[in-house]
């Protein structure tokens, strides 16, 4: 499954240590095998402090950790190379091939469908399959979109 908000931070220059620290605390925490998958969006956008106590915090919570197999991906921008973030974790690199649209559609309708017999808000789309995910992106911020 998809991770849930409790497994994503999007990361702003504004993203303070205790953010991150939390999040590098529950992905590598005993409770974290229940198969969550943590995420930092957007890591290069932090500040360089906070990206020096990601580092540290990871590191040091990697060595006291028993969970082997923990679930914590951070998403860059291939395009920024003067992040703190992509040179610390950079060993740990993995690209992803770029997708086309239509790709990444066919494949979102199939992995995002609601269950039979579940009454959802996905049924105020008027699409012939019912996701349980729905993007709706608006040109003019505020605009409660």
């Amino acid at each position: 499954p998809l991770p849930t908000y409790d497994e994503v931070l999007v990361c702003t220059p504004d993203t303070d240590e205790e953010e991150v620290e939390l999040i590098v605390r529950r992905a590598l925490s005993s409770d974290s095998q229940n198969q969550k998958i943590y995420c930092l969006l957007g890591a290069e956008k932090l500040v360089y402090k906070v990206s020096k106590q990601l580092e540290s915090h990871f590191f040091r919570l990697l060595q006291s950790s028993t969970v082997p197999d923990y679930r914590f991906i951070i998403f860059c921008n291939a395009k920024t190379h003067n992040s703190y973030v992509i040179t610390a974790f950079d060993t740990y690199k993995v690209t992803i091939p770029c997708y086309s649209k239509t790709e990444i559609q066919a494949y979102l309708s199939t992995h995002l469908k609601v269950p039979f017999g579940t009454a959802p808000v996905a049924q105020a789309f008027k699409e012939p399959y019912q996701q349980n995910v729905k993007f709706i992106f608006s040109n003019e911020e505020g605009m409660g979109r």
